[in-house]
């Protein structure tokens, strides 16, 4: 004879569970996670001044002022010191040295940008070399050599997050072979995973930097997405093959621009192959994608943020800034190594994250800081350019759906 067995009905809230964030092989798990959500605050993005001391001299050499530890630390204290810099910034991203540097008055710029609330990650990459000899067009990135051992002394020195950058080429290469390769994708794809899973074994929360170059060519926008995409695709599949936790690390990509000797592109069509190329590769599991600003001058970079926010308003991830030139070189210009000019630099410099902010967000409406304004000269005049790709044709519709 059959018997029913019966078994007390579940009240809804006991079938599931959330459980925690932890992992008893990563205790830095849970910190991680936690802080990959202080970056993604909505209307946040992250301050990127990570430049190595052969880059920050030549920007320092477009204003005159010599490339000096003490005219590096000079202008990077302009910029932590920014009164209501926090209420924008929620990170920044730091060079090296600059980790060890202190105010005038003696106070270490982690600890000054703690009490702001803003985070301190380091760009932990050795820089870029030729892939082989064969591809000498196409590079690898270094520096996983020491990076654990890195890692542990960054942590203890305050920082909490760390930034790789891997760059892809689109064109053509020698004997005319079409970039990227498939080598290409792989070793980068294979070096960010292996960098991402070595910081969070070591506490630092990984933002992963994809980087497809603008470069020569007249390569249209849409095949400068397609590229994209499949280098994101490469990445993503590495991190799981790494055992990465999606949860606990950002990305910062490029937006998708053509190459430049193509028409420059109207920012709806920046954002709609820029948003398709994300919905396409990046699961909703990855917290924020921030992106960075190379190949765009300071206005550029601010339309084409809040045409990707209006694009994607319902996108599953925090989308916002890591910025470097759009945000520092007006104020580098306004600053000119001058210290009576440091107020009226810091105000641009919260000027620009503002009206970042304001894009994230959808609803930036005014002049641009950076624009370009007529004087009584009736000459235009502004703080930095529209574009770095100056070499574009003129502006059209190239929707090449």
């Amino acid at each position: 004879m059959w018997c029913a067995l019966l078994i007390p009905p579940l009240s809804p809230t006991a079938l599931f569970v959330r459980p925690l964030i932890t992992d008893t092989r990563n205790p830095f798990l849970a910190e991680m996670t936690e802080t990959a959500k202080q970056l993604c605050r909505p209307g946040y993005g992250i301050l990127a001044t990570d430049e190595s001391i052969p880059t920050a001299g030549k920007r320092l050499e477009t204003i005159g002022v010599d490339n000096t530890v003490a005219t590096r630390t000079a202008f990077r204290e302009l910029l932590y010191t920014t009164p209501g810099l926090e209420e924008y910034i929620s990170g920044t991203i730091m060079f090296d040295e600059t980790l060890y540097q202190r105010t005038a008055g003696g106070v270490r710029f982690v600890q000054l940008l703690k009490e702001k609330n803003i985070l301190t990650g380091l760009k932990v990459d050795t820089g870029l070399q030729p892939l082989s000899a064969h591809s000498p067009k196409e590079t690898a990135t270094q520096g996983l050599d020491n990076l654990a051992a890195r890692c542990d002394t960054y942590y203890a020195e305050g920082a909490r997050f760390a930034k790789w950058r891997a760059v892809i080429n689109v064109g053509r290469g020698p004997q005319g072979k079409s970039m990227p390769s498939e080598h290409a994708l792989q070793e980068n794809a294979h070096g960010l995973a292996r960098f991402a899973a070595i910081c969070q074994q070591h506490g630092l929360m990984p933002i992963v930097e994809p980087e497809v170059a603008l470069g020569e060519g007249d390569y249209s926008i849409s095949a400068a997405a397609a590229e994209q995409e499949r280098f994101m695709a490469e990445v993503i599949s590495a991190l799981r093959q790494h055992g990465v936790y999606l949860e606990a690390m950002l990305l910062k990509p490029n937006m998708a621009l053509p190459g430049l000797d193509a028409l420059i592109p109207t920012k709806e069509e920046v954002a709609y192959y820029t948003a398709r190329m994300l919905k396409r590769t990046v699961p909703p599991a990855v917290p924020g994608i921030h992106f960075l600003s190379g190949g765009m001058g300071a206005e550029e970079a601010t339309l084409n943020l809040q045409a990707l926010a209006l694009e994607y308003p319902d996108a599953p991830w925090a989308l916002s800034f890591s910025y470097g030139r759009a945000l520092q070189d007006g104020v580098l210009k306004a600053w000119g190594g001058d210290a009576d000019n440091v107020a009226a630099a810091q105000q641009l410099l919260l000027d620009l994250a503002r009206v970042n902010s304001e894009a994230v967000r959808g609803v930036w409406d005014e002049h641009h800081p950076c624009a370009p304004i007529k004087g009584e000269s009736g000459r235009l005049d502004g703080l930095a350019k529209y574009s770095y790709s100056e070499e574009r044709k003129e502006s059209g519709n190239i929707f090449n759906w």
